[in-house]
């Protein structure tokens, strides 16, 4: 019984050191990458970006880097996004969204954290 709580208890321990970051923010648990965002914003407008995409609401997001510490949220926060600073990044989450690409409004989360100059 006690190996297995120790197993429990590694694991844990495992997945919260194994969190995914971009540009040394932590990325939404939920969330999953969306290069071909990234691609077109580096080719249109030169952003050095990770893009990710959850069905999670904006709040819900939101929430989550409230609690991240070095990132101050802006003004203008509403249902439909968000904006952090610090960090040496720019995070927006929004939804919805314009697929640059295929010109298409998105009805997913999208969160890009931008690595600032």
């Amino acid at each position: 019984m006690k190996k297995v709580i120790v197993a429990a208890l590694a694991a844990g321990f495992i997945g919260s050191a194994a969190a995914a970051q971009h540009s040394g923010v932590e990325v939404y648990p939920a969330a999953k990458p969306a290069p071909e965002v990234a691609k077109v914003l580096k080719e249109s407008m030169k952003l050095d970006a990770g893009t990710f995409i959850t069905s999670d609401s904006v709040e819900k997001v939101t929430a989550f880097y409230k609690g991240q510490k070095g990132l101050t949220e802006q003004p203008g926060t509403s249902k439909q996004g968000a904006m952090f600073m610090g960090k040496g990044v720019m995070l927006t989450i929004q939804n919805p969204w314009l697929d640059m690409k295929t010109s298409q409004k998105q009805t997913s989360t999208l969160i890009s954290i931008v690595k600032q100059k």
